[in-house]
């Protein structure tokens, strides 16, 4: 199929590109890589009426570590996070899942506010950003405002993001140096395809080996990624024993809600959560343990 027929301009900076959607409104769509958007409207699963080009304005595409977090801009590309050490070693997490997505040509293409604003339930990068917490910058004519990723995905395929409201940055917050560890695991039919089910872990441990901060985070196992900073609370002040995981995995494997479709039941989903949920925490503690 071929898309639907649309206007397209391109915008010089956010400003100009603010300024479309609030003309257009909900007939408008941002475009960057492409790499969500085109198929769907090849599909005509989308038909907007104007497209908005926003992948040449030069303050979309640009990284910098400060120094409580590492700030992406909306454009870029994720293979940059392959390309560029400074970002995985600001943020392990990153780099753990970017290897992940999809293959070389669609990292290429794929930016990283595209697949957040596109907010698959099974994609990585929106399961790094709800798992570390991170904040979602946005801009308007009406001005700017910050969301918490806990906010910002509301459904599959669905965000908190207003139709005349442009993505700008993503702030991820870096735990800083010492016995860090981190971890991503996901199962999918091929190589290359969307996860069934993904669990993201990142854990810091004291000297002694005891867990001081965890987070945890599960991918397609409900409607959005979902974050459970509870469950990960439970895991500061164990040594991350297998019977501190086994209860974490319990727990969490009755607490999402997996869906039943062609590709997994969700019965498996269920149990593919619990498995990698101790399979990323136990790699996420043996990694920190090698940290001195």
């Amino acid at each position: 199929m071929k898309a639907a027929a649309f206007d397209y301009s391109r915008a010089a900076s956010v400003e100009e590109a603010c300024a479309l959607l609030a003309r257009h409104g909900p007939d408008a769509r941002l475009i960057a890589g492409g790499q969500s958007l085109v198929p769907m409207m090849a599909m005509r699963l989308v038909r907007p009426a104007v497209l908005v080009d926003i992948q040449r304005i030069a303050s979309l595409n640009e990284w910098r570590v400060e120094k409580d977090f590492l700030c992406i801009s909306a454009c870029v590309r994720q293979n940059v996070i392959e390309r560029e050490a400074a970002l995985s070693e600001a943020v392990p997490l990153l780099g753990k899942a970017i290897r992940w997505i999809g293959h070389v040509q669609t990292r290429n293409r794929g930016t990283v506010g595209g697949s957040l604003a596109h907010a698959d339930p099974s994609a990585e990068l929106p399961l790094v950003v709800a798992t570390l917490g991170a904040q979602c910058i946005v801009r308007s004519f009406r001005g700017e405002r910050t969301i918490g990723s806990e906010s910002f995905f509301t459904g599959p395929m669905s965000t908190a993001l207003q139709a005349d409201e442009c993505l700008v940055e993503i702030r991820l917050p870096i735990w800083g140096a010492g016995r860090i560890g981190t971890s991503f695991e996901e199962v999918a039919i091929r190589h290359g395809d969307f996860a069934l089910v993904a669990v993201a872990a990142q854990v810091a441990l004291n000297a002694h080996g005891v867990c001081e901060r965890a987070a945890l985070g599960v991918g397609g196992a409900a409607p959005a990624p979902v974050a459970f900073p509870d469950l990960s609370r439970h895991l500061v002040g164990t040594q991350l024993d297998d019977a501190a995981m086994q209860a974490i995995a319990d727990t969490l494997a009755k607490r999402v809600a997996p869906m039943s479709d062609l590709h997994a039941s969700a019965a498996y989903r269920r149990h593919l959560a619990h498995t990698l949920t101790l399979r990323t925490l136990r790699a996420a503690r043996d990694e920190a343990l090698t940290r001195s």
